[in-house]
């Protein structure tokens, strides 16, 4: 009989709503039983995608005689990392406080009231030389409640309150530090070139992470004029160029796994994450704006393909993930579906195009993965062969048709807030550079599912949703900061000032619910009434990582729609949450990625760009001349271009107001650092001003 959990809006929970323990949602109901049972509390958290949290999951919570012993002598709560990033962080705080360490699955065991005692990650169902097994632990636990409750208690009152001083310790106050400056930047890059694979390419050592927001930074900095932007265009192109030939990307399918299990990029970790895949989308881009490389273009399009293909629900949003494992003869089996064998390729293309693949993938009788299978790599650029390139992009089509009749991986079905923010910056910029108005079109339908699902009748945003239902989670930080990126980007991309004028609310919830009162930012909002949370801290992480902190992505909101509407307010605050990054460019660019990004965009004004045009109609060449300044301005590689596009007099934002055509004709207004230049009606002015190459 299922349990409480299939009533969730988690995929995450759903996977474990037919498990024999009786699980429990976070939240008080769940604290509170167990001080009506006084029973300590097992928190188990984990993510739909998550290889090891399926093992744990099969090996221990399936397991009727752990369920029982579990039941009995716990309150059991499972969470969802991605839906509650705000009590993960809380007890990953607690986790590597205690063990040195963290991961999923996490394990945390609490009092009834919330205060952490012991943590951990990963428990076998039997015991390792150096880890008891989960039975074991829920033994000793049992037994620790029984007989040593009061040394138990004031363990678990020192730790929270540990952590409550560490949490209020990275809000506030904001520091004396700055935001990076001119003179710290190069030192950053000097940094990251000392950490790079100089023989394959990425930052450090396996296990090897693609690092989206940092080549977002580099490639802004590569468009400066400071003395390391030929050093950071170089690591970027050369990142860039080995993820995009390497097993980790998917080449017959597209899109990116979330990591590479070796430092030469051949075996992923299969789980694809829409995250990975948003940033990366634009960073190959920016990386074709900026250059012209090929390779930037087709893996930008390739990768926005793949999203659409394979994480659009039937609403319109966007997908959280797809899973490492394939269900194979009832056990997951990762990269089940992705693999192949030299037979297998002989099979599906025939033995000439077979073996020709084998060769160009790497795919080889010995295998690179498991069981003789290997991952597929691109051995050689095939794309500047135009025989080579045909050939490819057959056998390609065959191979991918093949795999779709194989078993495919789970999808996580939610609709992560800032993740979807994240997708539409990268769609909505695809689908002018590229000159795709499907993959605007796509982003224009989740940004009104987003709004239409997501906000709720009190005016506050849910985190997360499934099948057009919100979850019950309210957004956290970093929801609210990659929300208005995305929006930014589509007003950008469309001209339409709804999406503007959503992006400055969401600017100013952050001003009203998570700004500390030492002027720092915090993850949670001021309003949470979890009371729980409330006794661990609101603390709020600035380290870039997957994704963009809260702190770095609200900064960048708060950056460009303080350029859009001439707010100084926003802008003080853009620049008082880039403080940590200023510390972080100093001891640790690497997890800094996004928050020097906005940096760039602050030291270079930002970069404001009105461009204003007829668009009636009537005016069919009026129509095309705006549209031809807009796209040049779109392809600007200006570090902090903030472009908005409207008709004179219209109800635009503040950038837009008392600016009209110079001559009947289309025109574009350029400032930065709060100096205009003149209006121009001439694309290859405006091209020099905006840094498009032409």
């Amino acid at each position: 009989m299922p349990n409480r959990l299939a009533a969730s809006t988690s995929p995450y929970l759903l996977q474990h709503a037919d498990n024999s323990v009786d699980w429990w949602e976070w939240g008080p109901q769940a604290f509170a039983e167990a001080r009506r049972r006084d029973v300590p509390v097992l928190v188990s958290v984990g993510y739909a995608a998550c290889h090891w949290c399926h093992v744990m999951a099969h090996e221990s919570f399936e397991d009727a005689d752990v369920a029982r012993q579990l039941d009995e002598g716990f309150v059991a709560v499972k969470v969802d990392r991605e839906e509650r990033p705000d009590v993960d962080a809380a007890l990953m705080r607690a986790t590597t406080a205690l063990t040195g360490q963290g991961g999923w699955p996490m394990t945390v065991l609490c009092t009834p009231d919330g205060e952490p005692f012991h943590a951990g990650t990963y428990y076998p169902p039997v015991p390792h030389p150096q880890r008891p097994s989960f039975r074991q632990l829920l033994t000793a636990v049992s037994e620790a409640w029984t007989t040593r409750r009061e040394e138990v208690v004031g363990q678990s009152a020192r730790i929270t309150a540990a952590l409550a001083e560490r949490a209020s310790a990275a809000v506030g106050p904001a520091g004396d530090g700055g935001p990076p400056d001119a003179d710290a930047l190069p030192g950053a890059v000097r940094a990251l070139l000392a950490e790079e694979d100089e023989v394959h390419g990425g930052l450090g050592a396996a296990p090897k992470f693609p690092p989206s927001a940092v080549c977002l930074w580099l490639l802004r900095h590569a468009a400066t004029d400071a003395p390391t932007a030929q050093d950071a265009l170089g690591l970027a192109s050369r990142t860039l160029a080995a993820m995009a030939r390497s097993g980790t990307y998917d080449q017959v399918a597209g899109g990116f796994a979330r990591y590479a299990t070796d430092a030469a990029w051949v075996v992923p970790h299969f789980e694809k994450m829409l995250y990975d895949n948003a940033q990366l989308a634009r960073a190959y881009l920016h990386w074709w704006r900026l250059t012209g490389e090929a390779t930037g273009a087709r893996v930008a399009e390739e990768t926005c393909d793949w999203v659409l293909a394979a994480l659009r629900t039937p609403e319109g949003g966007l997908a959280s993930s797809l899973d490492a494992d394939t269900e194979v003869q009832g056990r997951g089996v990762e990269g089940a579906t992705s693999v192949w064998t030299p037979a297998q390729l002989t099979e599906v293309l025939g033995p000439d195009d077979g073996a020709w693949a084998a060769e160009l993938l790497g795919v080889t009788e010995a295998g690179t993965f498991e069981h003789g299978s290997s991952t597929a790599q691109l051995t050689r650029d095939v794309w500047r062969d135009a025989g080579e390139a045909a050939r490819w992009t057959d056998v390609r089509g065959r191979l991918r048709a093949a795999r779709a009749q194989r078993p495919q991986p789970g999808r996580d079905d939610k609709v992560v807030l800032a993740w979807n923010g994240l997708a539409l910056a990268a769609l909505a910029e695809a689908g002018v550079l590229l000159e795709r108005p499907d993959l605007l079109a796509a982003a224009v339908r989740c940004a009104d599912l987003l709004l239409a699902v997501h906000l709720d009748d009190d005016g506050r945003w849910r985190r997360t949703s499934r099948d057009g239902r919100a979850g019950p989670s309210y957004a956290v930080l970093e929801d609210l900061g990659d929300l208005a990126e995305g929006l930014l980007a589509l007003h950008a991309a469309t001209g339409d000032p709804a999406w503007a004028e959503t992006a400055e609310a969401l600017c100013a919830e952050v001003l009203a619910e998570h700004v500390d009162e030492g002027g720092g930012l915090a993850d949670v909002p001021a309003s949470s009434d979890d009371e729980v949370l409330a006794r661990l801290g609101r603390a709020a992480d600035p380290t870039d990582g997957a994704a963009p902190s809260g702190t770095s992505a609200a900064a960048g909101a708060l950056l460009s729609v303080s350029a859009l509407t001439g707010s100084e307010q926003l802008r003080a605050a853009a620049e008082r949450a880039l403080a940590p990054a200023g510390a972080l460019a100093r001891t640790a660019p690497r997890f800094a990625g996004w928050g020097l990004a906005v940096a760039e965009a602050l030291l270079d004004g930002p970069r404001e760009v009105a461009v204003v045009g007829t668009g009636a109609a009537d005016d069919p060449r009026g129509r095309a001349a705006a549209d031809a300044m807009h796209r040049t301005a779109l392809a600007g590689t200006a570090p902090g271009l903030v472009v908005s596009r409207g008709r004179p007099g219209a109800d635009q934002p503040p950038l837009l107001r008392g600016r009209g055509l110079v001559d009947g004709r289309a025109t574009a207004y350029v400032c930065h650092g709060h100096v205009c230049d003149a209006p121009t009606t001439d694309e290859e002015v405006l091209a020099a001003a905006v840094g498009a190459r032409r």
